[in-house]
């Protein structure tokens, strides 16, 4: 027996006992800065290393006392979880029921319902979680669902047509108007009816000969009158000497000679004083004429009054009939109501465009160019535009806006383009994603919200009022717009549901003090769900659907199996799965794709690691182009025996969807001084704010070890080596500090063993991250230069239930090639890498001796002495 342990299985008994020579040894620090006693027990100490290594045993004061690395393995059993195929009773997941909406989100879940349910102002949707958990398309899913199920228990559900109509007061507002669910296209087809009627009507009217016959009576009455009266005055004014003539300016009169009118040069060969009296007499005859031409322009006028009354009454006998249905069918729409009357007045005062004219249509309107009204077509008032149609809707609208730009969410104003310029109307006004989800859900990307211009404020303001104003983008930035409308905004009653990371909710919470009152229910999606039947049973009937939507092969148990083992390898977690679906599907296509060359009748387990293993190859070639480095030298890593001071840690490097570690060679050295632990990466600007942390937490560990009876006086510098690129994170504060423990105990550390894991000031490890991608980059660094046997990774313990490593790492494990260690703190890990007892402090303060702890703290009391003796020479000097 050594002490209170067993040896380890294939030792002797007697392979436990050592030297007095190396127990003597273990007390010195291995680099001749103590007594001579001390300098020869260095000496030994590197001698009979070897023998340290292999038995794992020393003599301590209080006995013998056996250290065995082994006892800190992990078993290859505890390397990663194994999915039982036997626990699915199917033959193939075809044998089940499809499964298109949430597994294991019961919070996300509850937090949905209560917000559809919630129908007070507000309780909008923000649905928080990771791309890829497939919450966008389950929300929906899970909304129609509810739906489906309100309409089995009979709830009505009341839905709306929107209808935009010409507004004859103010044009350039066009006015909305509400129907009851289908009766949008009923009054755009009796509206259009309507203008076929009257110009049918009004045409035939205009060309009958009893219309004819009294329009020609008025007009010749009129002539007749206007004949008579021009000459009355005609012979008046001949009697005085002058001839009335008509011209464009009106009535002239013109001085006669010789029985004719007098011609200019005539005119200008008179006398001046001939001349004037001409001019005169003509004067006095113009205004005795004038109550005569004055009568004939009345008649004139009286005559146009009355074929304009003629029009009208023939219109009005004619139109009156055609508005009298649609007044009674929507009598109880006083909107509507007040537009008939108004179109109908239209009617009568524009009767002229519905005359049959020889005139050549116009190519756009129809109608003859003389009555195009300012580039309007003149039957645009006839036009309905049915802007939300839910004819055919058979429950509230479900909408998904994947491009939520200022257009596409709130509506748009189309223009077109006519002699030169650009004209719009009611007609060109085009619904948004708001108004066609009005009664119902509109489910929007929040990042694509914010990242509109515009966007984000216009959809507060909409919620916040209840309504959707089409608005045209150029003025919300600042810009002048061609012809702008201004429609009367539409009323609106809509759950809106965002989607996006948990980071855009809290920074909105923060800045936006609107955020809380409009998006009170927050929907949390989880990436992972716990891993239990129930679960990993929903996670079959999802691949059910998936298949059944990618039209691939289904799976059998081995292949389900085999991706809910990849799924807990995902989330890094032996306890747990992802709910990141996305990729999930992603899985289904490509192991579908290797099915489909074997011809297999089902997707297996084979297929399924095929399609992971080469998505891999796919994306792996600067992991491999690192390898090569390292297994040729350019990059210094060590696979293989001892050096003190020198240790390997793991960096992973993520890359989009593919993530990968390498090893780095972490070095220290110890020397007299003050300065502490000096971290080179960050003298160099290289390291991040959180492995400094990690290196500041050595100081305070070394401290709290090792200076309670003394002053820390220590220098230590630490470097990533060969590193040219900036560092971060704390994974790495362990190792660095086994570098320094092996620099000042002048005990080497195994090459063969990387490291990672972050420590605390009581040197306690803690758990870290990417630790599968870190084993298997090691494993695979180990196996290119050559497996030896004594090659591992030491992780903290905290991390085994994190372990899912690939199935080579797990089975080079189990036959011995390589291993995996786990430690709890500071002194089980320098164990592992040296074979030697950390040692733990005894009453009397001090530690064993032959410990790692002896010999460091021996070390920094010699460190702290030869200090202290060289600054009281210095002092003696100077004085």
């Amino acid at each position: 027996m050594c002490g209170v342990n067993q040896a380890p299985p294939g030792f002797a008994e007697e392979q436990c006992q050592t030297s007095s020579l190396d127990r003597t040894a273990l007390a010195g620090d291995g680099l001749g800065h103590l007594e001579p006693s001390s300098i020869i027990a260095a000496v030994g100490a590197f001698e009979g290393r070897a023998v340290l290594l292999h038995s794992a045993c020393i003599e301590t004061p209080f006995g013998e006392e056996t250290m065995e690395p082994q006892k800190y393995e992990v078993p290859s059993d505890k390397l990663r979880w194994t999915c039982d195929p036997e626990i699915f009773r199917f033959e193939c997941t075809g044998d089940l029921a499809p499964l298109r909406e949430f597994v294991g989100q019961e919070r996300a879940t509850r937090a949905i319902e209560f917000g559809i349910n919630m129908a007070n102002t507000g309780y909008n949707i923000y649905v928080a979680g990771l791309t890829g958990t497939g919450k966008t398309s389950m929300v929906k899913a899970y909304i129609e669902r509810v739906i489906g199920e309100r309409k089995a228990r009979g709830e009505a559900v009341k839905l709306c047509d929107w209808c935009y109509l010409h507004n004859f007061k103010e044009p350039d507002s066009p006015q909305i108007v509400s129907l009851a669910q289908g009766a949008g296209k009923a009054l755009r087809e009796g509206i259009s009816q309507l203008l076929e009627t009257i110009r049918q009507g009004l045409g035939q009217a205009f060309l009958s000969e009893e219309y004819k016959s009294q329009r020609q009576k008025t007009v010749e009455e009129a002539q007749a009158e206007q004949q008579k009266l021009f000459e009355e005055m005609a012979s008046e004014v001949r009697r005085q000497g002058f001839v009335l003539q008509m011209t464009p300016a009106g009535p002239a009169l013109l001085p006669m000679h010789e029985n004719r009118p007098m011609q200019e040069q005539e005119y200008l060969a008179l006398s001046e004083q001939d001349r004037k009296q001409l001019e005169t007499k003509q004067a006095e005859l113009r205004k005795k004429l004038q109550p005569s031409f004055e009568h004939a322009g009345n008649v004139q006028m009286k005559a146009q009054e009355r074929l304009k009354q003629l029009d009208k009454d023939v219109g009005e006998y004619t139109v009156a009939g055609s508005f009298k249905s649609l007044f009674e069918e929507y009598a109880d729409s006083p909107k509507i109501t007040q537009y008939l009357a108004d179109l109908k007045s239209y009617v009568l005062d524009n009767l002229e465009i519905f005359k049959g004219d020889e005139e050549p249509a116009h190519p756009l309107f129809g109608v003859p160019l003389s009555q195009v009204m300012g580039g309007r077509n003149p039957f645009l008032p006839f036009q309905v535009n049915l802007f939300v149609d839910n004819s055919e809707a058979t429950g509230p609208p479900v909408i998904l806006e994947t491009n939520p730009n200022f257009g596409n969410m709130f509506g748009k104003i189309e223009r077109r383009f006519l002699l030169g310029g650009y004209l719009s109307d009611h007609t060109m006004l085009k619904a948004g994603a708001l108004s066609r989800a009005n009664g119902g859900y509109v489910l929007l990307n929040v990042t694509g919200v914010l990242t509109n211009p515009g966007v984000w404020s216009a959809l507060k303001r909409a919620i916040k009022n209840g309504e959707v104003r089409i608005e045209d983008p150029f003025e919300q930035f600042g810009l002048i717009a061609p012809q702008g409308l201004r429609p009367e905004p539409m009323p609106i009653e809509v759950k809106v549901v965002l989607t996006g990371d948990a980071l855009l909710y809290q920074m909105l919470s923060l800045y936006d003090e609107d955020f809380w009152e409009i998006f009170k229910v927050k929907a949390d999606f989880d990436s992972q769900i716990e891993k239990t039947s129930d679960n990993m049973l929903a996670y079959a009937a999802f691949l059910c659907g998936c298949c059944e939507e990618c039209e691939a092969r289904h799976f059998d148990p081995s292949g389900v199996a085999r991706i809910i083992e990849y799924s807990a390898r995902m989330v890094a977690d032996q306890e747990r799965l992802s709910s990141r679906f996305a990729q999930i599907k992603d899985w289904v296509e490509e192991a579908n794709y290797w099915a489909s060359r074997d011809n297999a009748r089902f997707i297996s387990a084979g297929h399924v690691q095929k399609a992971i293993d080469e998505k891999l190859f796919r994306h792996d070639l600067l992991d491999e182009r690192i390898r090569e480095m390292i297994a040729r030298g350019t990059i210094m890593i060590d696979v293989e025996g001892e050096v003190v001071g020198q240790l390997n840690g793991l960096s992973v490097y993520t890359f989009g969807d593919i993530a990968f570690a390498k090893p780095s060679r972490i070095t220290a050295r110890t020397f007299l001084g003050r300065g502490g632990v000096i971290n080179i990466e960050r003298e160099s600007q290289l390291s991040g704010p959180i492995h400094n942390k990690g290196v500041m937490i050595l100081s305070g560990y070394m401290g709290w070890k090792y200076a309670q009876d003394k002053p820390l006086s220590l220098s230590a510098s630490l470097c990533f080596e060969q590193s040219y690129e900036g560092i971060d994170g704390d994974s790495a504060s362990s190792a660095e500090l086994y570098a320094i423990l092996s620099s000042l105990s002048g005990i080497p550390l195994r090459q063969g063993v990387a490291v990672t894991g972050s420590v605390n000031q009581e040197g306690d490890l803690q758990a870290i991250g990417g630790v599968n991608q870190k084993i298997e980059g090691f494993f695979k660094v180990c196996r290119a230069k050559g497996l030896t046997g004594d090659q591992g990774v030491l992780i903290p313990h905290q991390n085994l239930k994190n372990l899912m490593l690939r199935e080579e790492v797990v089975d080079a494990v189990r036959q011995g090639q390589f291993h995996v260690y786990s430690a709890g703190n500071i002194d089980e890990g320098i164990e592992i890498l040296t074979a030697i007892p950390a040692g733990a402090k005894q009453e009397d303060g001090a530690y064993p001796d032959g410990t790692i702890n002896r010999l460091v703290d021996d070390r920094l009391r010699d460190m702290a002495r030869r200090l202290k003796d060289f600054s009281a020479g210095d002092k003696g000097k100077r004085e």
